[in-house]
């Protein structure tokens, strides 16, 4: 018999998640991967900020290094957040401004030059972001994505970005990740640590994430959670209210994007429900009813989450051996 779905169906018991999540960072550290603590790449953003607070209920502080790892399109606030979560968990934060490195895999010319191509005038002083061009909720659609860039005076134009310009930028903007992924694991080693990651549910199933980038570690301590979730674990360890009330972002573009307008397509709030329905077999009328929504905007959510789910297989695929061949379930 299907479950009774309410918007709060997907709650979970903090108190008791958090004790197993701590149990199986202790062991898998400690005694599986016989390593002396964890290194935590901390943005200032809900999620790595838990993952850092879980990490030294589970070791202790003096076991926890937070790396900040800033470049010169990061904002402000993600360096101010991550010291403030340091000095509220009573762990060391080592900053390491990636920008130097990012200048020598030319990532910010290779962005530019696929940008100057829609918007000759893009230069110095510019910013500029990529979003999706429809919205989930409002009509049924081809997914695509728009560049925006803003001028040094506040001018603000907007493209549909044709699909080699947009690779191109995501390419060169995948840097970031995997720079910051290649430093962690350099005080990883330093330090006989392991680098945990920070991905929630929403991010490592639907693809939300940098393949050998930010979706490369040791361990991911809340991949099973949706980001709901992750929020009821953020105020059960009274992580500051400053991180817990921050709009998510990429943090990637000089001009700040939401994750859902960059990917997701759906706010938090709308798209887990949906997802845990989804899973627990509630039909999309009753979803609907519990969320305010109408049955087909439920139904649009679900196939996007299918497709993102499916489309995305190969990016938490481990490489195939010459003897192997791609076998995904359907979603």
């Amino acid at each position: 018999m299907p479950m009774k779905f309410k918007r709060d169906s997907l709650n979970v018991d903090p108190a008791a998640e958090t004790a197993r999540i701590v149990d199986a960072i202790k062991k898998q550290i400690l005694v599986d991967m016989k390593r002396e603590g964890a290194i935590v790449a901390i943005s200032g953003g809900v999620d790595s900020s838990v993952c850092a607070a879980l990490a030294v209920k589970a070791l202790g502080a003096e076991k926890v290094l937070g790396l900040a790892l800033p470049e010169k399109d990061s904002a402000p606030e993600s360096k101010s957040l991550a010291e403030q979560l340091a000095d509220h968990l009573g762990i060391e934060c080592l900053e390491e401004n990636i920008s130097g490195a990012l200048e020598g895999f030319d990532c910010y010319r290779r962005r530019d030059e696929a940008i100057k191509k829609l918007f000759p005038e893009f230069g110095p002083g510019y910013k500029n972001k990529i979003t999706l061009g429809s919205n989930i909720l409002e009509k049924a659609g081809f997914n695509f994505f728009k560049l925006t860039i803003e001028s040094p005076d506040g001018e603000v134009k907007e493209m549909r970005l044709p699909k080699k310009e947009y690779l191109q930028i995501v390419a060169a903007s995948n840097f970031k990740q995997r720079t910051r992924m290649a430093m962690g694991y350099y005080h990883a080693e330093r330090l006989n640590r392991v680098l945990i990651g920070t991905g929630n549910k929403d991010e490592h199933m639907l693809g939300f994430f940098v393949k050998y980038g930010d979706g490369g570690t040791d361990i991911k301590p809340i991949a099973h959670l949706l980001k709901m979730q992750v929020y009821q674990i953020a105020d059960y360890l009274e992580i500051p209210e400053d991180i817990r009330g921050r709009t998510p972002t990429t943090d990637t573009y000089s001009a700040e994007v939401t994750q859902t307008d960059f990917f997701f397509g759906v706010e938090f709030p709308i798209l887990d429900p949906i997802w845990y329905a989804m899973e627990n077999g509630v039909s999309a009328e009753d979803a609907a009813k519990a969320l305010d929504l109408k049955p087909d905007q439920v139904e649009r959510v679900i196939k996007d989450i299918k497709q993102k789910m499916r489309t995305t297989q190969y990016l938490r695929a481990q490489p195939l051996h010459i003897d192997e061949n791609l076998s995904w379930p359907e979603t």
